[in-house]
């Protein structure tokens, strides 16, 4: 994995501090794995075109796109689980179909928008507690992490969406996500981004027979044994 720091150029552990830009470390060093195109991420499908073409007619560069997109995700997007609805969306083009998804879905579709803007997005993961205890378990939620070739920079986003005491920001020089990560409680902030989407998160919502199952059913980490980090090498 290659890792790019993102402003310092230390390391940071999974305590790093709240709003702090993480040193992310991509999966890939091929720059086209983070804006290619599969059946989860379908953005030559007819509805993310024609909302890809929009977003083109309101906003010109490549941060002003990202920002739209997001935006459109986080809000246009309902959360499944918000919503109390028992529907599961997984590809790109069915989550902006039908108007919500869960977190995954929702940054399935973010990705989707963003490469088909040719700007390169990939998937990242946090480990948090279900209902905010260890006791309730633990689950993966899934956001994005974007690259702005105007700024020659990585940075993550969350689309997620609000709710009362949830709420996240498109924010460059600041991480604003949707969650704080509390390592004391054993969750986790993985700094990793992927190219693609896990296989055991899209495994978690195929097998799911409505998003009430897919609430327990979600992975409750990337698989690493002891839900560690190994510490990451930086590339110089």
């Amino acid at each position: 994995m290659q890792t790019i720091t993102t402003r310092t150029p230390e390391i940071l552990s999974p305590r790093h501090a709240p709003g702090t830009p993480m040193n992310l470390i991509l999966e890939s060093n091929d720059p086209s794995d983070y804006l290619s195109e599969s059946g989860v991420i379908d953005f030559h499908s007819t509805p993310l075109q024609a909302k890809i073409a929009e977003i083109k007619s309101l906003a010109i560069g490549d941060e002003n796109q990202a920002r739209l997109a997001f935006t459109i995700v986080r809000d246009q997007i309902g959360h499944s689980f918000d919503l109390k609805s028992s529907f599961i969306t997984i590809t790109a083009s069915d989550t902006l179909t039908c108007g919500e998804g869960i977190c995954f879905a929702k940054s399935h579709l973010l990705a989707a928008l963003l490469r088909g803007l040719r700007i390169p997005a990939g998937f990242c993961y946090q480990r948090a507690t279900r209902k905010g205890s260890p006791e309730s378990g633990y689950a993966l939620h899934g956001l994005n992490a974007v690259y702005l070739p105007s700024r020659r920079l990585w940075f993550r986003l969350d689309p997620r969406g609000d709710k009362p005491g949830v709420h996240s920001e498109f924010c460059v020089e600041r991480e604003r996500l949707a969650y704080t990560i509390h390592p004391e409680l054993g969750e986790i902030d993985y700094p990793y981004v992927f190219s693609s989407p896990l296989e055991s998160v899209l495994a978690s919502m195929r097998e799911s027979v409505d998003c009430h199952e897919l609430f327990s059913r979600r992975p409750q980490d990337l698989g690493v044994p002891g839900a560690g980090i190994p510490k990451p090498q930086l590339n110089r």
